[in-house]
């Protein structure tokens, strides 16, 4: 059996006024992950965090801050990694649920809700975020 399948993706931290991290759940899925996704071919990070924001959310990117790199199993491909880059961001215009999102979520990183959360995001980004705050 050979190594798992390495899923790339770039992550959108966004936190509203009180704190609270933006999370979605895309349509057929079951867990809140971040936004974001799959870079396209020749895309780097920014250009497909931009890219994906508006696709999935509506916004325009502003800027983004790399947080980090961070590696867990991925939440919807049983037997596969997600390697994410993780990055703060700002954007302009109203959130709103575009393309394959299903749901939105604001979340307490130090409370999360009892919902389904991805495990990069659950095991990895939440506890980054409150060490860091």
């Amino acid at each position: 059996m050979g190594a798992p399948a390495i899923i790339e993706v770039v992550g959108a931290i966004l936190r509203d006024g009180a704190g609270r991290l933006l999370t979605v759940r895309k349509r057929g899925t079951h867990r809140f992950m971040l936004p974001g996704g799959k870079r396209e071919p020749g895309e780097d990070d920014l250009a497909a965090l931009s890219r994906e924001l508006g696709e999935e959310l509506g916004v325009t990117l502003v800027s983004a801050e790399l947080f980090g790199r961070f590696e867990a199993a991925a939440a919807n491909e049983p037997g596969a990694l997600v390697r994410s880059h993780a990055y703060r961001v700002a954007v302009n215009g109203p959130v709103a649920i575009r393309a394959e999102i299903a749901e939105l979520l604001w979340m307490d990183p130090a409370q999360p809700p009892e919902v389904a959360i991805a495990p990069l995001l659950l095991g990895q980004i939440l506890p980054a975020l409150i060490a860091r705050s």
